[in-house]
């Protein structure tokens, strides 16, 4: 990305036909969108679909400069009229940021060892309550998280790799693999 998007590199459209919002940010001749599957996504926790569900972030963007358009990004992309990706973290963890993004220290490039672990301790929410959709080509997260990242009792991060984005189909085929694993395990989901 070359530049920080601003006010007037919003890109306005259809938000799965629940009104007109900005469904991308231009930062320089490359746009930012969510993929289908990610607006959805957000759209059924921001109606509440799934009672107790928080959602936050580990990205792993490689330089302080792309941290801060992806943040710029997130705080400009609508979910629903009005309501922002960022603003939907927000009001998750009463105002607090504690999603992971970056690769600068404390952070580092794998997600197991430093994502992971702070988020757990910025939320209290456990591994083995965890969905992670990961969508790097480049190396494989959902195998370092999926091993790494475990409580005692053996059970941790649910993952899936999503190499073309999180498409709708990507967003069920997650959630059915928690659900799974949470009965395979004799935990109630």
């Amino acid at each position: 990305m070359e530049a920080i998007p601003t006010e007037s590199d919003a890109v306005l459209g259809d938000l799965n036909g629940r009104g007109t919002g900005c469904v991308g940010v231009m930062s320089a001749r490359d746009k930012i969108s969510l993929h289908r599957g990610a607006l959805l996504a957000l759209q059924e926790h921001a109606d509440g679909r799934y009672p107790g569900m928080r959602v936050a972030l580990a990205s792993s963007a490689n330089t302080p400069f792309a941290e801060r358009v992806g943040r710029k990004a997130l705080a400009m992309l609508e979910v629903l009229p009005g309501l922002t990706v960022w603003d939907l973290l927000m009001r998750d963890w009463g105002g607090v940021d504690v999603n992971q993004i970056g690769r600068q220290p404390p952070l580092s490039p794998n997600k197991a060892e430093t994502h992971f672990p702070r988020l757990r301790e910025a939320t209290g929410i456990g591994f083995d309550q965890m969905l992670f959709f990961d969508d790097c080509n480049w190396s494989d997260h959902c195998a370092m998280v999926a091993n790494q990242c475990k409580e005692a009792s053996g059970l941790g991060v649910v993952t899936l790799r999503t190499p073309r984005g999180l498409g709708v189909d990507e967003w069920r085929a997650g959630l059915e693999a928690w659900r799974v694993e949470r009965r395979i395990a004799g935990v109630e989901p």
